[in-house]
């Protein structure tokens, strides 16, 4: 029997390629490519065929339908991880394989998070210029960390290690350079490939290989084909020690994309929907205004009049502003959740109720579990889950940590027995 081919509809596909719905209905009516068509609805949709298509035209889409990146690690790998937060990227790595010797973190109330969830981790509450790292040299396989986007001038000069003083970078670059691991990972939002004309990541990248690493092509990799529901994205930079040849490869992308509803309901990601937990509230203006927009919709799905009067003179400017005024729907990935979720002209909104996500929805977005609680006020949960990398693509991000330091234990065992054999036979 044929197998049915697998079907798409616009928003799907837009996910897919990381594109808008706007972006793909100009392809359609330009014949770049073209939609086919319900023939009761006129609804626009998409098959494997034209998947086949974007790949022959090369827009990127993931290959594999459910990639598998999971691999067991071969030895006990140890990391010490910089700005950790409330624990997003620690946890996912974690869950790959990897074991935490120490965190630090500044923030009081995201320390209590960390130390709640993980009375083992070696938790280091301060300021990070406080921190000698030198004792961990040599005892420690990765440095890992998301280190604020700072900009350092780069004019003039050659920007070196010792003028990046006085930035947070500089302290993840300290970090690096007192413990010499076999890998760092840095992580930054998509923006800071482009701050400053490139020049900031320019500088990143010069004082790295300064400190004696090979530094990969930074990646943006997006949450969306790492099992994330929700449209986010994370700027990865690799350095790996300079005398070390095995390669290190990112984690193959997904096809399958999940949902708000996967998220918060019962499913493949989930085996409970989401608990009940306490939630940020509309201004009565504003949840009046929410109302009026349908699940998938925004300001655009407003009255004219009414658009004009909640989004002053951003109504005027160009762009689409499709965040604004925001109500997901069940059957789309979130987009990327902000710090203060009842925030002006950002919005999330429940696709039934008209209101913010809860925290704990918040959490489960960014794919948190259940378990992991997060202390302080609302407000600062919510600060905290709205800054966090999400816990699947960290983890999907150590899984490929985890196969170079397998490859290269494996490399390091083998030349052992080479040269143990060439002594041999050197005595024979």
């Amino acid at each position: 029997m044929k197998k049915k081919s697998e079907v798409y509809t616009i928003e799907q596909f837009a996910d897919l390629l990381s594109v808008s719905k706007d972006t793909l209905r100009r392809w359609d009516n330009s014949g770049k490519l073209k939609a086919r068509r319900n023939g009761i609805s006129g609804y626009r949709f998409y098959t494997e065929k034209e998947l086949k298509i974007c790949e022959q035209l090369e827009l990127y889409f993931p290959k594999s339908k459910n990639a598998d990146n999971a691999v067991t690690p071969d030895n006990y790998y140890t990391s010490v991880e910089l700005f950790a937060g409330a624990g997003g990227l620690a946890l996912g790595l974690e869950e790959a394989g990897l074991h935490h010797v120490m965190l630090n973190e500044f923030d009081h109330t995201a320390c209590e998070t960390l130390r709640k969830n993980r009375p083992d981790w070696n938790v280091v509450e301060g300021d990070v210029h406080d921190i000698d790292f030198s004792q961990y040299q040599g005892k420690v396989d990765v440095v890992t960390g998301g280190f604020p986007c700072q900009a350092f001038s780069y004019a003039g000069k050659k920007l070196g290690f010792e003028d990046a003083r006085g930035t947070l970078f500089f302290e993840w670059a300290r970090a690096v350079k007192e413990i010499q691991p076999k890998i760092c990972i840095g992580e930054n939002v998509r923006g800071l490939l482009s701050h400053d004309n490139g020049k900031t990541i320019k500088g990143m990248v010069d004082i790295l290989t300064e400190l004696g690493y090979t530094v990969l092509a930074p990646q943006i990799l997006k949450a969306i084909y790492y099992k994330v529901p929700q449209k986010r994205e994370r700027m990865i930079l690799v350095g790996i020690r300079k005398g070390i040849s095995t390669n290190f490869f990112y984690p193959k992308p997904s096809r399958r994309i999940y949902t708000l509803k996967d998220a918060l309901k019962k499913g493949s990601l989930y085996d409970c929907d989401v608990p009940k937990s306490e939630g940020e509230k509309y201004p009565e203006k504003k949840r009046k205004v929410m109302e009026l927009v349908p699940p998938g919709g925004y300001w655009r799905d407003l009255p004219v009049e009414i658009q004009k009067d909640y989004m002053k003179g951003s109504y005027y400017l160009g762009g689409g502003k499709t965040g604004m005024a925001r109500r997901i729907s069940w059957d789309e990935p979130c987009l990327t959740l902000t710090c203060a979720p009842a925030q002006k002209q950002t919005e999330r909104c429940h696709p039934d109720e008209t209101r913010p996500f809860t925290v704990r929805e918040y959490a489960r977005i960014q794919t948190f579990p259940d378990s992991w609680e997060f202390a302080g006020s609302m407000t600062q949960k919510y600060k905290q889950i709205g800054n966090a990398v999400p816990v699947n693509l960290a983890k999907e991000v150590g899984y490929s940590i985890i196969d170079f330091l397998n490859r290269y234990n494996e490399s390091q065992q083998t030349e052992h027995c080479d040269v143990e054999y060439k002594i041999k036979r050197a005595a024979v």
